[in-house]
């Protein structure tokens, strides 16, 4: 049985101009200890499918699928106190802005507390430690003096930091990472891709990285989704996507990284839309 099982998604948004179908008609898998990439442009879906799995989405939001259990458990069914359970505990989220995640009235520290006291039973001082121990996993310098730190006294690598401690506080079977390298430089880039990968390996768990960075799914992906305006456009392993991509618009994507330029400027999705590529 797979970690995480979605067949047939779809969601539509009311708005001025009539519904808007973001989502088509998508399928995810993702295993236990699988790393899965869901590639594409802003706005091809990825995060409003996750948002959707997480019941995050607005009220707004029509949402369909055939299925779309956790480990068997449907989460279409559940209540919202029922979801509670699960969501932030066995299914977690980062999100792509730390800055605007996190409440910039509370400190850091208070804030990873609140986690634990939703989904364990850590009281006191036990929150506390727990707290210090989660932010020195995740590389934070100083932790027992940045717990008290607020969200604008941190770089956005650390606030970044401080999300993933929040995610995996519980021990997640099933994390989900939406763009987490976004508005950092490229070595904190690199740093947060490194912890990632390392917290998936060491403790089992599934990875969903939503991105648009080809980079990003080689070196980090064991299978890759491609979608491309609400529809999934190729789905394969990663070494098959980038060695033989079937679907016209991967290879779109492929062909636009400035590894793969071959003349004075770099080819781009829209110049293979407009050739009819797909």
């Amino acid at each position: 049985m797979s970690l995480l099982e979605i067949r047939n998604l779809r969601v539509e948004f009311d708005t001025a101009k009539g519904p808007f179908r973001a989502l088509d008609g998508v399928d995810y898998l993702v295993d236990a200890g699988e790393v899965l990439a869901i590639v594409g442009e802003s706005g091809s879906g990825k995060s409003v499918a996750m948002l959707a799995t997480m019941g995050l989405l607005p009220d707004t939001a029509t949402i369909t699928a055939d299925k779309m259990d956790f480990e068997g458990l449907d989460l279409r069914s559940l209540s919202a106190k029922e979801r509670r359970k699960v969501i932030g505990k066995d299914v977690s989220m980062i999100f792509q802005e730390p800055i605007a995640s996190l409440n910039p009235c509370f400190t850091v520290g208070f804030q990873l507390g609140e986690t634990l006291k939703a989904h364990t039973d850590l009281k006191g001082k036990q929150v506390k430690d727990r707290v210090i121990e989660l932010m020195t996993s995740v590389g934070i310098p100083d932790p027992g003096g940045r717990v008290n730190a607020f969200p604008h006294q941190m770089s956005g690598g650390q606030c970044q930091r401080v999300m993933i401690a929040m995610a995996i506080a519980c021990a997640p079977k099933l994390l989900i990472a939406d763009e987490p390298t976004t508005a950092l430089d490229v070595t904190i880039q690199k740093q947060i891709l490194d912890l990632l990968v390392k917290l998936q390996q060491d403790s089992g768990m599934g990875l969903i990285m939503i991105t648009h960075d080809m980079g990003v799914v080689a070196e980090t992906a064991d299978r890759v989704i491609v979608q491309y305006k609400g529809r999934k456009m190729e789905e394969a392993d990663v070494l098959s996507l980038f060695e033989n991509p079937k679907n016209p618009y991967t290879k779109a994507l492929l062909s636009a990284l400035p590894e793969n330029a071959t003349g004075d400027r770099l080819p781009t999705v829209s110049d293979f839309a407009e050739a009819g590529g797909f």
